[in-house]
């Protein structure tokens, strides 16, 4: 059974209330989106910042976000009990006054602005078996939110050189990319995550653009041969885990 928390160097996720627990792999997304966020121009200090969390569960990639940027952070969740854990999540944390929690239905959501990078960590498994929970089915599964649904929201939410980050099992890559290509994107950066040089990628990270851009494609291992956390692993963590 999942602990009921998960402690970070400078923040904590409670998560008793939430369909989808913390796990390594949304630890990764988080970490590489800000990193990507932090590093890229969009964050030049002269002017504010907006990001947006799509479907954001316990607050964990908007509170890895805010952690590392400036940027101001809406965060949008659908089930009335995950939404409330995160707002609880964002209230104790040091990086509060930049966190902003809606209940609401993504495709329902008004913010009146939009955003300079928007980040999800869908529901994976379209079509796949269902649990009896229908908690558990809206987190795990698109019943709630299909991916073409998603890339139609991003689309119209986006600013024009805004760049929107996609977590999703590797069996769904190329679709996404496929529809994201249908609604206008381009793909800058394809990160692929395998547990060990030994296991298959289980793992896309996805993002994509408005305008044209030469695609990157990374691969990043979770740990060596011998058991412990690669280097790349490491690097991407070692600012949030707290024995890293």
């Amino acid at each position: 059974m999942a602990n009921n928390y998960f402690q970070f160097k400078q923040f904590t996720v409670q998560q008793s209330r939430c369909a989808m627990k913390v796990s390594t792999d949304a630890c990764i997304f988080g970490a590489a989106i800000s990193e990507s966020f932090a590093d890229s121009v969009l964050q030049d200090n002269s002017t504010i910042k907006d990001y947006l969390d799509i479907g954001t569960g316990t607050g964990l990639l908007s509170l890895m976000l805010a952690q590392k940027t400036t940027a101001f952070i809406d965060a949008v969740e659908m089930e009335e009990a995950a939404c409330k854990q995160a707002s609880e999540n964002f209230k104790a944390s040091p990086f509060k006054e930049r966190l902003s929690i809606y209940h609401a239905d993504i495709l329902n959501f008004k913010s009146g602005k939009k955003y300079n990078g928007i980040f999800s960590n869908p529901p994976f498994y379209e079509g796949d078996q269902q649990s009896p929970d229908k908690q558990i089915n809206a987190a795990k599964h698109d019943t709630a939110l299909t991916l073409q649904q998603l890339l139609i929201v991003v689309a119209s939410l986006l600013k024009s050189d805004g760049v929107f980050a996609v977590l999703l099992p590797y069996h769904r890559v190329n679709e996404c990319i496929e529809k994201a290509i249908g609604q206008g994107f381009y793909l800058q950066e394809k990160l692929l995550v395998r547990h060990s040089v030994k296991h298959p990628f289980f793992r896309g990270l996805l993002y994509f653009v408005k305008q044209p851009v030469v695609t990157v494609t990374k691969e990043l291992v979770i740990k060596n041969e011998e058991g412990f956390y690669t280097a790349g692993f490491t690097g991407l963590l070692k600012d949030y885990y707290l024995h890293l």
